[in-house]
């Protein structure tokens, strides 16, 4: 599959089966979010791969709503940036998430992005990021950006309809 295909199919999956993820294909995944471009090259990105499934409740509960689905996936990836590192953490961490998930795409697996930045338990007024780092133990200088849940797609989504594309949104200056 092309790129320009693989963007179109690539659709948020929220519902996975019980089949797990092969080393193999979290690594490829890892890999990708790796080599994904940062600012000024810091690389000050950090990715915690969970697959405990009593972690994996405790980490969809970590926001009042939105993150459900990561009890039920294989496998997440919480994607952190060194704060102290660089000053375009939510950038950098942003592009390394979304590039894992369009590798995802490519294995044939799904996944679906859960904000942690700027959310939280509304009930408490608990940051999420405050929730993440008591259960991950991570240092204060990591921030998390997001929680991406992959898995087996128990559910089929139809590519995006290209007639639906907002072109009007597009403008070009000569």
């Amino acid at each position: 599959m092309d790129f320009k295909d693989l963007v179109q199919k690539r659709r948020s999956i929220r519902k996975f089966t019980d089949e797990e993820l092969s080393a193999e294909q979290v690594q490829t995944i890892l890999r990708a979010g790796l080599m994904s471009p940062t600012s000024k090259s810091s690389r000050a990105w950090h990715f915690i791969v969970v697959d405990n499934k009593e972690l994996l409740e405790k980490m969809a509960q970590c926001k009042s709503a939105g993150a459900d689905f990561v009890k039920d996936a294989p496998i997440a990836i919480v994607v952190l940036m060194d704060t102290a590192q660089t000053d375009v953490w939510v950038e950098d961490a942003s592009i390394a998430a979304v590039t894992m998930q369009y590798q995802a795409a490519d294995l044939g697996l799904g996944s679906c992005w859960a904000q942690v930045r700027l959310r939280g338990r509304e009930d408490e007024g608990t940051p999420a990021n405050d929730i993440l780092r008591f259960l991950l133990d991570y240092p204060e200088t990591w921030e998390a950006e997001c929680i991406l849940a992959f898995g087996h797609p128990a559910i089929e989504r139809k590519p995006q309809d290209e007639d639906k594309l907002k072109w009007e949104s597009v403008e070009v200056k000569d």
